[in-house]
């Protein structure tokens, strides 16, 4: 299994940004593509974007243009840059492999204030 550990989340007003990251430990070699996920209070967790281990990415139609994903290989973590935040955009983010296994982290909270 992989243990993760998100960091970065806070309280922004809208326009702000915010750098989440992720950092795995574990069985980590197995791993082909990460992502960000993220939980609005009463919605289900959606995953926002993704990242191969090529660099391939891809992103939730919603943020594309505002947010962008990179992660280091050789550090095992992962990131999540988040500009022009939006109050639709307050959850507690994630980080997990896609497809994601049932071990999650604590995750992030990110509250973006009108």
């Amino acid at each position: 299994q992989v243990q993760l550990v998100e960091s970065g989340g806070g309280l922004v007003q809208a326009g702000g940004s915010l750098r989440l990251s992720c950092a795995a430990s574990g069985d980590t070699g197995c791993i082909f593509a990460m992502g960000w996920y993220r939980q609005a209070p009463g919605e289900e967790r959606e995953m926002v974007a993704a990242i191969t281990s090529g660099g391939g990415t891809n992103y939730l139609d919603s943020v594309k243009g505002r947010f962008t994903i990179a992660r280091d290989n050789a550090k095992n973590t992962v990131y999540l840059q988040m500009n022009s935040l939006k109050p639709e955009d307050t959850a507690v983010y994630y980080c997990n492999t896609v497809p994601y296994q049932p071990n999650w982290g604590q995750g992030t909270l990110v509250i973006v204030s009108s």
